[in-house]
């Protein structure tokens, strides 16, 4: 008779639709802040199934406790991507089951960029197809600023700087602790202009702003920017040929007792019509392959990125994006006679392509940067500081790395003695100043004070040295002397002379 009573109710009313005791059900969502304009699919929602959804709208990064069942205040989590969370759960202590989690709809995270800005960056790309490894180099340059919601505290800036952070570490793969190297996205750093807790309230800055070239976002945010009229001249949406996140938008169920009412809401989420209906008003992709896509949605979005699969790698990723300014840099190069010839012509070539060539991308020289070049054979040659503020600075640097002026000797540790002087001299004038040092030798040393005097010299330990073996440079003194000062050595023998500096290049 139970099963009677609620068959007759559910047709007899279409508007209030039921569960199987007959009854409407209301249910607590925390929900990420962009699904606001979901509010006339949830109106359909509640007059065709009688479940109406209570949405929570907050920000869901720092969520480990409010989702954990057991623990939670709402029935449902619909979150943007539930993966942040899920690293989280699996280091959580007392958790519980894991909760059931279903997809909804998709929507990648892409550049939403002024047509203007667009072309300019394009010039002169075989293909006219732009990378995250370009725009971190535009960044550095000071050619393009951006608008970004703050990593961390909301899930699209979050998502966005992993995309990013993915890209940079050029594996392919998910990013693990290793590859969140200390500075690599500090040149993309120094372009985020514009930021705001909400995507919503991002969009909103934007619109007032006339010196920001993009907008990082969601697809489904940025076309609906788009069409928003709020515009001077529609964003010309960019997917970076190295990779893209996407999230896919999945509902949680939190209170177990709810999972008739969950499984009746995804189950009329996942059809075809309403599909549909979410698509043609937020513009995020359908999951299903029934229906056909929005024309302003473009068939291919290209490869996808891996989110990390260790919560460690998304803590470092945000303290090291979170930075403060500029740090220093120290490079002590090798300027002895056996550098002349092809060697020193690597050396310039690499500090040709971090200053603005076409292999420089994340890891650049960018604007602020602060650089100090020792060039020293038996003696310190010369030296000389930089400020990287624009094309005269860079061209000063590499002016000063052209210099012919080369010694029979080689003293590797009293030179990296005397940088360590004047590391401490520049942490002294400026407590809590990020300084590192690269050494950069092609020999062993033949003068001035030995591996040893120089490790039992005392010295900076928050100056932490980063070795580059370049010819027949002893590789184990050099690894040695930068395990010892918290750095590690790069066999530039084994790879190219830029790519080692690339590996290194102002870590701390």
């Amino acid at each position: 008779m139970k099963r009677l009573v609620a068959v007759l109710c559910c047709l007899l009313l279409v508007t209030t639709a039921c569960t199987s005791d007959g009854q409407k059900v209301k249910l607590r969502v925390l929900a990420s802040p962009e699904l606001a304009d979901l509010g006339p699919i949830l109106d359909d929602l509640r007059g065709e199934t009688g479940i109406e959804l209570e949405m929570d709208l907050q920000g869901a990064v720092n969520s480990s406790t409010a989702l954990i069942p057991g623990r939670a205040a709402h029935d449902l989590a619909w979150l943007s991507t539930d993966r942040f969370f899920q690293l989280e759960f699996r280091r959580a202590a007392d958790k519980g089951e894991r909760p059931l989690a279903t997809k909804t709809m998709i929507s990648p995270v892409v550049v939403g960029m002024t047509p203007v800005k667009a072309a300019e960056l394009r010039h002169g790309k075989p293909d006219g197809k732009l990378s995250w490894a370009d725009l971190a180099d535009a960044a550095a340059s000071g050619s393009f600023r951006f608008a970004m919601a703050e990593p961390a505290t909301t899930t699209s800036g979050l998502t966005s700087l992993i995309g990013v952070a993915t890209a940079a570490a050029g594996t392919g793969a998910a990013l693990r602790l290793e590859d969140v190297k200390c500075d690599k996205l500090q040149g993309f750093r120094t372009g985020h202009t514009l930021s705001a807790d909400t995507s919503a309230a991002l969009a909103d800055r934007f619109t007032e702003r006339r010196d920001v070239d993009a907008m990082i976002g969601y697809e489904s945010t940025l076309l609906t920017l788009n069409g928003s009229g709020r515009l001077k001249a529609p964003l010309e949406l960019v997917y970076p040929r190295d990779g893209i996140v996407q999230a896919d938008y999945p509902i949680l169920l939190l209170d177990p007792a709810k999972r008739e009412a969950y499984d009746k809401l995804v189950s009329w989420l996942k059809s075809p019509a309403v599909q549909k209906k979410m698509m043609d008003r937020t513009l995020r992709r359908p999951i299903t392959g029934d229906v056909g896509l929005d024309p302003r949605l473009p068939a291919s979005i290209g490869n996808s990125l891996y989110f990390p699969d260790d919560p460690a790698v998304v803590d470092k990723l945000l303290d090291d994006y979170a930075g403060g300014k500029p740090g220093r840099v120290l490079f002590v190069l090798d300027f002895s006679g056996s550098m002349k010839g092809q060697r020193i012509a690597a050396l310039r070539a690499t500090f040709a392509g971090l200053s603005g060539g076409p292999d420089g991308g994340f890891d650049r020289f960018y604007r602020g940067e602060r650089i100090t070049v020792l060039r020293f054979g038996g003696r310190v040659l010369g030296e000389k500081e930089f400020t990287i503020n624009g094309p005269p600075d860079l061209d000063a640097l590499r002016t000063f790395i052209a210099a012919d002026g080369f010694d029979g000797n080689t003293a590797v540790w009293s030179a990296l003695g005397e940088a360590y002087a004047k590391a401490g001299a520049y942490r002294k004038a400026e407590p809590g100043q990020n300084v590192s040092i690269v050494l950069m030798t092609d020999g062993e040393s033949n003068t001035g004070q030995g591996s040893d005097e120089f490790l039992r010299a005392p010295r900076d330990s928050g100056v932490h040295t980063y070795t580059i073996r370049f010819g027949e440079a002893n590789p184990t003194e050099l690894d040695r002397a930068a395990v010892a000062t918290g750095g590690h050595m790069v066999d530039a023998n084994s790879t190219s002379l830029l790519d080692a500096f690339k590996e290194i290049r102002g870590c701390r």
